[in-house]
Formats: C-alpha cells, structure tokens, sequence
C-alpha cells in the first residue's frame, strides 16, 4: 500500500512548483488512506527572521494543531533537532510531549529536507499505542524523499 501512496504522491506533483499544493495534497493521501490515525500533516521550520527556530503548522488533516513548535521541543521539534526521523510508541512516555490533541496516543516525525537544511517535518498520529513500527518509519521516509525531490 505504500509503494502505491509514494507513487500517488510523485504523479500528483510532477510538474509542481509551490510546496503548499504539494503539501496538501500528502495530507490528504495519508489521511484518507492510512487506518487508524488521526492527524497527518506538516509542520515548516519559519526561516522568515521572525519565529527563527520555530516550527509552523502547514496543511494537514485532522483536528486543529498546535501553531508553533519550538525546535528542540515535542517530538516534531525533537526531530528536527536531530535531523532523524523519531518514531513514538507512546507519546505520553516521550519527554516534553506537546499534547495537541488529546487522543493521540503514538505519533511519528519524519524531517524533510531541502538540501542541507531541514525545510519542515511529516507529522502522523495515531489514537493507538504503538501503531508505527520501523516498516511504517521507512515507507514513510520513501514518501518524504518524493516531497523533497520537488520541494
């Protein structure tokens, strides 16, 4: 089923230049495609002088988010600090979880990179505990390098 989202993905985009359109349409393919999750959408590092190393939520699906995220914080924050992807069984084990929506329970970060730089991260939750495993972490990672080739 991934191999088949990635490839939706990549079809979608050709020939696309803003990222907000790019962005939006991955939302919409993992919400509406993936079981049991709750929220899948964006999060882009503000290089605009004003929120320097701050998080900023771009399209998603699900309920309303968290605006702002600080680098270094949450999970979303946390990966981009590390520059990996952080993969959550249980958000509420996980050190300075920021808690957007209560019923989210595991939760899965990959950062999307622009070059050298990171430009943003994919962001998926899920209600159940330990719904990602390392095969999701990787599809995942596959679909955020098709972003990455036409952000």
């Amino acid at each position: 089923m991934y191999k088949t989202l990635t490839a939706q993905l990549e079809s979608l985009s050709e020939g696309i230049t803003y990222p907000v359109t790019i962005l939006s349409n991955a939302a919409a393919i993992l919400f509406n495609s993936l079981e049991d999750i709750n929220w899948a959408g964006f999060y882009i590092l503000d290089d605009s002088g004003n929120e320097s190393g701050t998080l900023l939520l771009g399209p998603f699906q699900g309920k309303p988010a968290c605006m702002k995220i600080p680098v270094g914080k949450g999970v979303c924050g946390t990966a981009v600090a590390r520059g990996e992807t952080v993969l959550v069984r249980d958000v509420h084990e996980f050190p300075g979880h920021i808690a957007c929506d209560s019923a989210s329970n595991s939760e899965i970060v990959v950062p999307i990179f622009h070059g050298e730089r990171v430009y943003g991260v994919l962001d998926i939750d899920s209600p159940s505990v330990g719904r990602f495993t390392d095969d999701d972490r990787r599809a995942f990672e596959e679909f955020v390098a098709v972003l990455e080739k036409y952000i």
